[in-house]
């Protein structure tokens, strides 16, 4: 009898989890669909429809999938991605504030994007203000992203791992190395020309708008491998929830998942810093916020991660666009408003207890 009591209350919270992901994903369709009406064109939803099915004049179907539908599947593309990063950094570093903006490696990517901009011709100016920078060879600019977020990686490892730093002294590390790297994009800037810090500058706020659907087709493959891997190992990742005594008893080679799912999250980071420019918080506030509706359990908190981060940075590109049209704001700017208070509020919550 206490059997089946036990299995019916189990069935009712995966539901609940279950319902929550559904849920999730509708109003991120009902929210792609407004996304992509608004705006200063004056387009309507029928108007919307048609070119959708393939039935629309030209004018509607250059806005539709030339500027806002890549623009949408973008932000929720990359939205995904961080959240997922940031929920298995957490995890792997025992610590609720650790994320790949909060441990340095979004500016170590964004060092190394600057890197291939700048100096290895990844890229040119544009003489267009809404497209200062055009990404001539995304791999250059991918790869050193990588590698800059990767030296933030590997020194948040070492510390973890081998120095045995507090929780609160690596999430500080992250906060230098954060320093370390502004100052070296800052050199950067020094000795370039006014019209390429102008770029760079620019590059850095963080703007949806400058994806391409090659930029889609390149964040779809690699977030959808690394959420496949994270829900692979996310039996493993309860274990290590667990404590690491636990889980090495259980037989999970805690080391390996840790340097592995570190390394796949700095990935997964340097790409779309690299494509998009630094977008703060997302990777903080989607695993808090989906962890507040289904628990710890790495099954569905990675998923519920995922789509909450991709609505999050949606809603914050929408807004971003909307709020003072036909103006643009950058959307790093909207998820830091976001995101500091969160980040603030955990602080002060780690302190009191």
């Amino acid at each position: 009898m206490q059997k089946e009591v036990l299995q019916r209350e189990y069935l009712k919270l995966t539901t609940r989890k279950i319902v929550f992901l559904v849920v999730v994903c509708i109003l991120i369709f009902i929210l792609a669909v407004y996304a992509i009406v608004v705006g200063s064109s004056n387009l309507n939803f029928v108007d919307v429809l048609k070119t959708l099915i393939g039935k629309g004049d030209e004018r509607t179907k250059l806005i539709v999938f030339n500027i806002r539908l890549v623009r949408v599947l973008a932000a929720i593309l990359a939205g995904i991605g961080l959240a997922i990063s940031g929920s298995a950094t957490q995890t792997l570093l025992h610590n609720p504030l650790a994320s790949p903006f909060t441990l340095g490696v979004s500016q170590g990517a964004a060092f190394g994007a600057a890197v291939g901009i700048i100096l290895l011709g990844g890229g040119t100016t544009s003489s267009s203000a809404s497209d200062s920078v055009v990404i001539l060879n995304p791999s250059v600019v991918v790869i050193c992203a990588f590698l800059g977020a990767m030296i933030s990686s590997v020194v948040v490892i070492l510390l973890a791992q081998v120095k045995k730093f507090s929780p609160e002294s690596v999430v500080l590390s992250g906060v230098a190395l954060s320093s370390l790297f502004s100052a070296a994009t800052t050199i950067i800037q020094y000795f370039a020309s006014d019209v390429k810090i102008a770029a760079l500058v620019f590059w850095t706020f963080g703007d949806i708008g400058r994806a391409s659907w090659n930029d889609v087709k390149i964040l779809c493959v690699f977030v959808l491998l690394s959420w496949l891997y994270f829900f692979k190992n996310s039996w493993d990742y309860n274990a290590i929830e667990s404590g690491e005594d636990v889980a090495k008893s259980l037989g999970v080679n805690v080391e390996r998942k840790r340097i592995v799912g570190i390394f796949i999250s700095s990935f997964v980071t340097s790409v779309t810093v690299s494509f998009l420019g630094i977008i703060g918080f997302i990777c903080l506030l989607g695993p808090h916020i989906a962890r507040r509706f289904v628990g710890n359990d790495q099954r569905f908190l990675i998923a519920a991660s995922g789509v909450v981060g991709g609505f999050l940075l949606l809603l914050s590109d929408t807004v971003a666009r909307l709020i003072i049209s036909p103006v643009v704001l950058p959307v790093g700017a909207v998820t830091s408003f976001l995101g500091a208070p969160l980040f603030l509020y955990l602080l002060i919550r780690r302190k009191k207890t």
